[in-house]
């Protein structure tokens, strides 16, 4: 038995049936590289079954403490049911990409019975007409409580679920989980009235060792390192309302290559810039369509896994955030680039004097009873929709393997995540990689976005926009080179003059809106 820290319990305090607070994913199998060039729904059972061991969240539910007064425990379920959290449906034809997403919208807006492992899968064939999924092909949509899992332990999953070849052979570890006991309602409370007096000095002992991380954000401010204008003027958006209980769901797909050579567009930038930068066009082109289109820039929350070495595999979150603005004042593609990649230095500089690791031990002493009240009040209060935003969107950066992947036999071609949200956050986004590819998919309330792909579609003119003019910095660069060449020959610099410009620009997943109301 392992209790919550004050993380996990804040997205257990948070839930509320409009806004279920669990994670998830859309990925995409194609059976012919099974050994038998297909996947029954009993073979996806087996062998989920032979590796659930490898994730300890997969058989842990949570108990909660009596009255709130402390922290839900994790215990292992001495009554888990397998064929409880994997389900088995079908799309109706055509079977196309719209229809994926609605029912994945469907799926995922629909709270998780936290009196079991709070995790389920959906498997739904009948995959026919939706683009790059090749023939045969069935989807996994999952989901998890966010208290039992961060980006990175969520990797951990995947990796429970999928192996790194077709070979669907159990794994030569043994499974030694035993359940647990439920344990007893008084001695809960018991112990949790104790911790509630002794949690002050817990608070004081977090607070006490960020105190080096407060006094080095305040010198670097003081000298200019970095400003909090972007953040101070967060705009009001229609993502900033409370929210309802109904989702769309969407994404686009672009070639990882294309994606590296956007960086030319501002030296030194990262991967993660980048789809700053594309999510910041996309909602410039979205919100300027609407006519709602504020003159400063909305500004994202940016998770930062803290996660260490020692603490893979473990249950929970280990993240702190970072504040991104994402230029979307700014319509020219290469001058968006810079300011993102210039606003990210900044917050990267104060989220490392503030100390990220120090700032997310300090929430894990948040007494659970202001948690719980607070979390009430700010729902029924409506105060998201009188409190100035903070953030206006999520945009979270998961990394994939770079190696194809399987499950029960059938091979990985494309997965997309899906988040969570709250009263005053109705937009996250969900950037992930795999093997070539990267995606960005978006979970939305209906009422934020009620045209998924028209939002999906100005994500893409925003990447085809940005690749137009990074191609164009290339073409000027190789000129330049061209140039020395002449001056002074050399193979290489003659090599890069000769760089093609051809592209493989990246077509998305195409579908109608995926607007749906469960």
């Amino acid at each position: 038995m392992k209790q919550m820290q004050g993380l996990d319990a804040s997205f257990v305090a948070l839930e509320r049936p409009h806004a279920p607070l669990h994670i998830g994913s859309i990925v995409i199998y194609d059976p012919s590289t099974a050994p038998d060039g297909f996947v029954r729904f009993k073979d996806i059972l087996r062998f989920i079954e032979g590796r659930l061991h490898l994730a300890k969240s997969m058989r842990q539910r949570m108990v909660r403490v009596p009255l709130g007064i402390d922290h839900p425990y994790w215990i292992e379920d001495p009554d888990f049911d397998l064929e409880y959290h994997v389900r088995h449906v079908a799309l109706p034809k055509p079977g196309d990409w719209r229809q994926l997403c609605i029912q994945a919208a469907r799926v995922f807006s629909r709270p998780l019975d936290l009196t079991r492992p709070p995790w389920e899968i959906t498997i739904v064939e009948g995959l026919d007409n939706v683009d790059g999924a090749p023939e045969g092909s069935y989807a996994m949509l999952s989901k998890v409580h966010h208290a039992g899992i961060d980006g990175l332990s969520g990797i951990d999953m995947m990796h429970a679920l999928n192996s790194i070849s077709p070979d669907v052979s159990p794994p030569d570890i043994a499974d030694e989980w035993k359940p647990d006991d439920i344990p007893n309602k008084m001695g809960l409370f018991a112990k949790g009235y104790v911790r509630a007096w002794t949690n002050p000095v817990r608070q004081l002992n977090h607070l006490r060792r960020s105190v080096p991380g407060m006094y080095k954000a305040t010198r670097s401010f003081a000298k200019g390192e970095f400003d909090l204008d972007a953040v101070r003027h967060v705009p009001r958006t229609r993502f900033n309302d409370k929210i309802t209980a109904h989702r769309t769901i969407d994404a686009c797909t672009f070639s990882l290559s294309d994606i590296k050579k956007l960086r030319a567009l501002s030296v030194g930038s990262k991967v993660n810039d980048v789809m700053l930068a594309i999510v910041g066009g996309g909602l410039n082109k979205y919100l300027k369509a609407k006519e709602e289109l504020p003159s400063s820039s909305l500004v994202a929350m940016a998770p930062i896994s803290v996660r260490e070495e020692g603490e893979k595999g473990s249950m929970g979150n280990q993240v702190s955030a970072m504040f991104a603005p994402l230029g979307s004042h700014i319509s020219h593609p290469k001058d968006r680039m810079q300011y993102v990649h210039g606003e990210t230095l900044k917050s990267k500089k104060m989220t490392n004097a503030l100390g990220a690791r120090q700032m997310t031990e300090v929430s894990k002493s948040t007494p659970a009873l202001y948690l719980g009240l607070g979390a009430r009040l700010y729902t029924q209060l409506g105060l998201a929709n009188r409190m100035k935003p903070v953030i206006n969107t999520v945009v979270t950066n998961v990394p994939g393997p770079p190696i194809p992947i399987y499950s029960a036999g059938a091979q990985m071609v494309n997965m997309f995540g899906n988040l969570c949200l709250l009263d005053g956050m109705g937009l996250g986004h969900v950037v992930h990689s795999y093997v070539d590819k990267v995606t960005v998919c978006f979970t939305a309330c209906r009422k934020a976005i009620p045209d998924p792909s028209f939002y999906a579609s100005c994500l893409q003119e925003s990447f085809e926009e940005m690749l137009r003019a990074a191609n164009n910095e290339i073409r000027e660069t190789n000129k330049e080179e061209g140039v020395t060449a002449t001056e002074k020959p050399s193979k290489k610099k003659r090599k890069i003059t000769r760089v093609s410009e051809k592209s493989s620009t990246k077509t998305r997943l195409n579908g109608k809106d995926s607007a749906v109301t469960p």
